[in-house]
């Protein structure tokens, strides 16, 4: 699990191997105390089953001896075990290429140059290439998303897609190469942009997918009513609470809006937020305690016979 983005350009990181409990624990404490823009909790199980592991990424060095406080009422003594470490920015983006393995969801591949082999004649293969920016699709929420795409395009071909909070661009790139046609799509970090251009000329997409940056839908390319067969929003929580109505304002009468970035103790309000807005849960998905949300408009969703 994870709470935050991995900030564009992390400096320093802070290690700690616990249990599930404490690892769960920090992850929530560091994660409301800290920027979420600026910084990166995660918490994963080791190989033997037992052991977690946290990692806390800091845009800025942080004051070590505050952060050993903060998380001495959870660990005890083990804070004192916690490690912080500078971290190199071509070891960051080394790290971050090298740890990119192929994802698939239905013909959609996602993958790094040193897998082109794995691609198949078939495929609609994705070539990312990480640099500094969040998503290389292997992480839950963007596979939940593709694989939420792929089930869209067995039902028919949406028109108009839009990408909010686009990162590397996958989202975007895998509607604009099933649909061969332009994909708008938008991030307030232009760093994010600027990576996701180079992604998309690198993918030879770069007439097709339409890049903006701005936070939201503030643009006038993505501020369309009723416009977008699609909309992702493949971000947090808190910020999809906060877009809630601007998010669906773009949504055509029978179009579809595929949110994720929510850890699945999130769903129940962001479900609520949506509700009040007119929008009901199609499908719900969750890999790796990451959920995706497929919601439409109307009341809630016909019980199964």
């Amino acid at each position: 699990m994870l709470e935050g983005l991995h900030p564009n350009r992390p400096t320093h990181v802070l290690r700690l191997l616990t249990d599930e409990r404490s690892a769960r624990a920090m992850t929530d404490i560091l994660g409301e105390m800290f920027d979420p823009t600026e910084t990166a909790v995660a918490a994963f199980e080791a190989e033997d089953g037992k052991t977690w592991r946290l990692e806390a990424y800091f845009a800025d060095a942080p004051d070590e001896e505050m952060v050993r406080d903060l998380i001495r009422p959870l660990v005890g003594e083990q804070a004192d075990a916690a490690v912080f470490e500078t971290i190199d920015q071509q070891d960051w983006v080394r790290a971050s290429l090298e740890g990119l393995n192929p994802v698939r969801a239905g013909r959609f591949l996602v993958h790094g140059a040193h897998d082109r082999h794995t691609v198949r004649p078939n495929d609609l293969a994705i070539e990312i290439e990480a640099a500094l920016a969040f998503g290389t699709g292997h992480h839950g929420t963007t596979l939940g998303c593709l694989k939420a795409l792929a089930g869209i395009l067995k039902q028919g071909r949406p028109a108009h897609v839009l990408d909010v909070g686009t990162g590397t661009g996958i989202l975007a790139f895998a509607a604009a190469k099933a649909l061969h046609q332009p994909v708008h799509a938008g991030d307030l970090d232009p760093e994010a942009v600027s990576t996701a251009k180079g992604n998309a000329r690198l993918n030879g997409l770069g007439g097709l997918v339409r890049l903006y940056v701005g936070p939201g839908v503030r643009h006038a390319s993505a501020n369309r009513s009723r416009r977008f067969d699609v909309v992702f929003a493949n971000i947090l929580a808190r910020p999809l609470k906060r877009l809630a109505p601007t998010l669906t304002a773009t949504v055509a009468d029978h179009g579809v809006l595929i949110l994720s970035g929510l850890i699945e103790r999130d769903v129940p309000g962001v479900l609520s937020t949506y509700r009040h807005r007119g929008f009901h849960l199609a499908r719900h998905g969750l890999i790796e305690g990451w959920a995706t949300l497929v919601l439409k408009r109307g009341g809630a969703a016909p019980r199964p016979l």
